[in-house]
């Protein structure tokens, strides 16, 4: 399989239990799952040559018949569903990607090199110019900076190159039948035939990624159909054309919705003082920065940050990395993908293509990811010690953290709750 930068592209998820249950319901990409999002995602492009419905799996073309009944009672045209599901077929590859185990994961600054490269920076400064006056103007609707619109462009579909040819009819449909969240994907594929109903694609153009996903930035259906915008005005919500304007119009509804403050930082490097107190760290602790610099944490320069909003102290790293000061529009962001890493890539991505300068902390670059089987004894082995994780999945999530925290500080170690090599090592 050819490895290559895809939708959604190195759309990453730090190790959190966030991308599960109703956060992800909430995302625009619900598919993900934690383990699949810190690794360069595989191309999207499933077999050329569909395998037929019976060959594939005998009970597809069974549950079609079911679904034809139940989209028929939620008010899809007959017309729409002939011309849908005349071509749909059960698309194995899909199931595959849905339940593969990613066993590696990249750590921070990895993920970082590569969603917020050189290249990248310089086609988002391109971008920038070459479609300045339709952002300028989405930015005056909305009231969201354009460089976050354009951050997230990049992320997820390398600023267009990369939208996915997936059938989306197909792969819904397969994960509807026999993915491991059947109703919700059977909503999404509800939503998909309301979309082609509607008239603003058709059946052949609506292709994305195997779960769903599409368009320039990636919008699932329930989403597409709650936000997406007909910025051009041709009476069509159009996000998969090569004219991205009504996808990056859409995606600034979708921050607008959801709170986007324009002119806030989703986050601010800071510096730590000496004995700095990390049970202040995450996100259930804010203040303001000011306060902030009251307890010795100021920017990495040195000065106070300024008062944009409460903040929390943000380690992705642990202690032993960089820190941050992370703004209300660090979680907005994460609406649009529920992930930590993803959030911090697009801010940064939009920092660099507005210009400023990169992290300048050191990361611990000679630390590796956990792999999933690691994850797992860790968890097993701080709950043997009375540190409970609250079940072995592999998924660093809270539960985790706050076991992690309690053993650090029963061993006299800063509890930044970061799960780590040697941390590990000295469980063993």
């Amino acid at each position: 399989m050819i490895v290559r930068l895809t939708l959604g592209a190195l759309a990453s998820v730090l190790l959190t239990e966030a991308a599960h249950a109703q956060v992800l319901d909430r995302s625009l990409r619900p598919e993900i799952r934690p383990e699949d999002e810190l690794v360069t995602r595989s191309a999207v492009t499933l077999s050329e040559t569909p395998v037929t419905q019976e060959a594939a799996h005998p009970g597809f073309a069974v549950w079609t018949d079911g679904f034809r009944e139940r989209a028929r009672a939620a008010g899809i045209p007959a017309a729409t569903l002939d011309a849908a599901l005349a071509t749909a077929s059960y698309l194995p590859d899909v199931i595959e990607k849905d339940r593969r185990q990613s066993e590696f994961t990249k750590t921070i600054w990895q993920y970082l090199g590569s969603a917020v490269s050189d290249s990248r920076i310089e086609t988002g400064q391109a971008k920038l110019a070459a479609h300045s006056d339709t952002l300028a103007s989405i930015e005056a609707r909305y009231d969201v900076d354009r460089e976050a619109v354009l951050a997230i462009w990049g992320m997820e579909s390398a600023y267009g190159s990369y939208r996915g040819d997936t059938p989306i009819v197909s792969a819904l449909a397969t994960l509807a039948y026999d993915g491991r969240r059947g109703d919700f994907f059977e909503a999404q594929l509800i939503a998909a035939l309301e979309i082609l109903a509607s008239g603003d694609t058709t059946p052949d153009a609506m292709t994305g990624s195997w779960a769903g996903a599409m368009g320039h930035t990636q919008f699932m259906p329930t989403s597409y159909q709650s936000l997406a915008v007909d910025f051009t005005g041709d009476g069509r919500r159009d996000i998969w054309s090569d004219d991205p304007t009504d996808a990056l119009a859409s995606t600034a509804a979708y921050l607008s919705h959801h709170g986007w403050i324009p002119g806030m930082p989703w986050g601010v490097e800071v510096q730590l003082p000496q004995g700095f107190d990390f049970e202040l760290a995450g996100r259930d602790t804010r203040k303001m920065p000011s306060d902030w610099a009251g307890l010795g944490v100021v920017g990495i320069d040195g000065e106070p940050v300024r008062d944009f909003g409460s903040a929390s102290l943000f380690l992705p790293a642990g202690s032993g990395g960089a820190a941050f000061l992370t703004f209300k529009n660090f979680d907005v962001i994460k609406r649009y993908n529920p992930s930590d890493a993803y959030a911090m890539g697009v801010g940064h991505l939009a920092d660099r293509i507005a210009g400023k300068g990169p992290i300048r902390s050191e990361w611990p670059a000679d630390e590796r990811g956990l792999t999933f089987a690691e994850r797992q004894e860790l968890q097993r082995r701080l709950s043997a010690r009375g540190f409970d994780t609250a079940g072995v999945d592999g998924r660093i999530g809270p539960r985790t953290v706050a076991a992690l925290r309690d053993f650090q500080r029963a061993s006299g170690l800063a509890p930044d709750g970061y799960a780590s090599l040697s941390l590990l090592d000295r469980l063993r």
